[in-house]
């Protein structure tokens, strides 16, 4: 896998190859290996604290809100042996993690760093489970799940009484309002380091569990995934083998995903660690009051990386396309847009193409992966050009791809370093997630852009675990209907629900967007889902759309009915991810009734225009 410019980037040429099974089924892999990398996470910060210890690391906004604590990569290590030695004063082990409970933050970082340098696991868990609902019995069984050393979270006032409730004995850290509510992370911070830390430090191995990353429950309860140094350190390295301009120029990132999720945590943070790079911590968030937080600090930095989910950039690219200043600050500095976590709908990725020419000297790097959080993430990279935003590219080093026939479709199976070795505690689940050859049952589809060219990428082809089939026999693509409905129906539509499961003909749940309720003139934001779809403009809007996607489909890919939800979807119960992946079997379960509604044939369902219905 020689390294070659494209774009004006250093990437490495597609180098794969692909050994027939039998019987339909075939392996790819890269015939590249997996180049040596350091024994643990730690080793990064180490190094670059001696080699550029005055280099920024981490930067968020500091308590005004005005201007930006900055770390850099000196400071972050003294801090994480200071609060390293803590841990260890306290009698905290490998046998106990520490629970994050909270945003990400600057503390959060220094404290999972910390942990993490001398052996102990880190385990970092949605905000929303602590502040978003009043029911806390969810995060409750993932603490008894855990068994928490120690918990923390950024401020006492707002998650102390959730943390306290759960009953767990072991000590309670908060960066503000820690009084009553336990100790203070200043006290932390204030222990001197000792050699007991080198020492601790010393004895991690590449199989030390270096965190706890709990699954989004979108196929199942939430389970705890081993993420040992191995495996985030092999994965980063099959990164840089495969992007080597990463390695080339620090990299500069401003990113709001959470670390509670392996994008956030494992893909981008330890990116700009292994590398060497910037990492401004975003407090915006992709959703109508928030993303202005976001587009303010994008003009404070200028990232070399822009990496977001497609609801993040579904949010953003209005603001980029009404305010040039911002997208050429954006542009200005920029290598590469990344996105992960759910295709990108068509429209989306053309409208940011059509920006980046506008504005950009060279073609922008528009770039995907594909993994999961039980492979640390990254099993597939696009590392060369294409046109196919599903094109989620071809297994980095040290990781091989199965392709498995499973009804109509190629079941894909991942085995290599970077996969996990269990879920924490449930050996019984652990077994049933590889099949007899050791390769992890990830549950998603794909197929090959080209059967006789296996280095032009592979298509991701939805879950295995989604798909339904109609009355008719006819299986449904859940995944891919999804994504073609988002993009038909945009911008009045920010997700879709498939439904139609037992049923003749399939339809859609929509939950509706700003541009939705502006254009019906619903200035609150209250207005139920039945009004919505009653109204002419966005009723119209909505058959046209799902007549131009139906145009020339069958059965299974044709929606043929659709119903407007009054709310979002919900992330304390489960119905989405803090990355804003749509929980398809959770938001069936939970709106049973909205599925009735929609069979039902009601004025606020909306047919098709060649249907009769506009």
């Amino acid at each position: 896998m020689k390294p070659a410019t494209a774009l004006g980037l250093a990437l490495a040429l597609p180098d794969i190859e692909r050994v027939d099974l039998g019987s339909g089924s075939f392996v790819l892999r890269s015939r590249t290996q997996l180049r040596p990398h350091v024994r643990c996470v730690g080793d990064w910060l180490e190094r670059w604290a001696h080699d550029t210890p005055d280099t920024v690391f981490l930067a968020e906004r500091d308590a005004s809100g005005e201007a930006w604590r900055r770390l850099t990569y000196w400071e972050v290590l003294q801090s994480v042996g200071g609060i390293a030695q803590a841990l260890l004063n306290m009698g905290l082990s490998s046998a106990a993690p520490v629970v994050i409970l909270s945003d990400n933050s600057v503390d959060a970082a220094l404290l999972k760093l910390a942990a993490m340098h001398v052996g102990i696991p880190v385990a970092i868990l949605s905000s929303a489970y602590t502040r978003s609902t009043k029911d806390h019995s969810k995060l409750f069984g993932l603490l008894r799940l855990l068994g928490p050393g120690l918990m923390y979270a950024s401020d006492g006032t707002i998650y102390g009484n959730a943390m306290r409730a759960a009953e767990i004995r072991c000590p309670l850290v908060f960066s503000a309002n820690a009084d009553g509510m336990g100790m203070d992370f200043g006290r932390l911070q204030s222990v001197q380091e000792t050699a007991e830390v080198a020492n601790a430090f010393a004895r991690v191995t590449p199989d030390t569990h270096a965190k706890y990353l709990l699954t989004s429950g979108s196929t199942g309860a939430p389970k705890a995934v081993i993420n040992t140094h191995r495996m985030l350190c092999a994965n980063q390295e099959a990164i840089a083998q495969v992007w080597p301009f990463i390695e080339e120029k620090p990299p500069v990132l401003l990113d709001w995903l959470p670390w509670s999720h392996t994008f956030g945590a494992n893909h981008n943070f330890n990116m700009i660690l292994r590398n060497g790079g910037t990492l401004y911590i975003d407090d915006g968030r992709p959703v109508p009051g928030m993303i202005e937080k976001s587009v303010r600090n994008l003009m404070s930095v200028k990232p070399t990386l822009y990496m977001n989910v497609p609801k993040g950039f579904d949010a953003m690219l209005p603001m980029l396309e009404q305010d040039v200043e911002l997208a050429a600050h954006l542009f200005s500095n920029l290598d590469a847009i990344f996105f992960a976590a759910a295709a990108l709908p068509k429209q989306t990725s053309e409208r940011l193409k059509a920006l980046a020419n506008k504005l950009c000297v060279r073609p922008m790097f528009f770039t995907s992966a594909w993994g999961a959080t039980e492979t640390s993430p990254l099993v597939t990279s696009v590392h060369f050009q294409t046109d196919h935003s599903a094109n989620i590219g071809l297994p980095v080093p040290g990781m091989e791809l199965k392709f498995v026939p499973n009804g109509d479709k190629l079941e894909m199976r991942v085995r290599g370093t970077g996969v996990f070795p269990g879920y924490r505690g449930a050996p019984d689940l652990t077994t049933k997630a590889f099949d007899a050859e050791g390769y992890y049952l990830i549950g998603d589809a794909g197929r090959l852009v080209d059967p006789d060219d296996p280095n032009a990428g592979v298509l991701f082809d939805g879950r295995v675990s989604e798909d339904f089939k109609l009355t008719t026999g006819t299986w449904v693509s859940v995944g891919t209907l999804r994504v073609a409905a988002v993009g038909a129906l945009s911008p009045l539509v920010q997700d879709a629900v498939v439904t139609g499961h037992g049923r003749d003909e399939l339809g859609l749940l929509l939950f509706p967007s700003p541009a939705m309720r502006r254009l019906a003139g619903d200035q609150d934001g209250n207005m139920p889902g039945e009004l919505l779809a009653g109204h002419p403009a966005v009723r119209e809007h909505i058959a046209q759309g799902l007549a131009t996607m139906n145009q020339g489909k069958g059965s299974a890919s044709s929606a043929m009915r659709a119903a407007i939800l009054s709310e979002q979807p919900d992330l304390g119960r489960g119905e989405t991810t803090d990355k804003g992946y749509i929980n398809q079997r959770a938001v069936l379960e939970l709106r049973a009734h909205e599925v009735e509604r929609l069979y039902g044939d009601g004025p606020s369902v909306i047919r098709p225009a060649h249907a009769g219905q506009s």
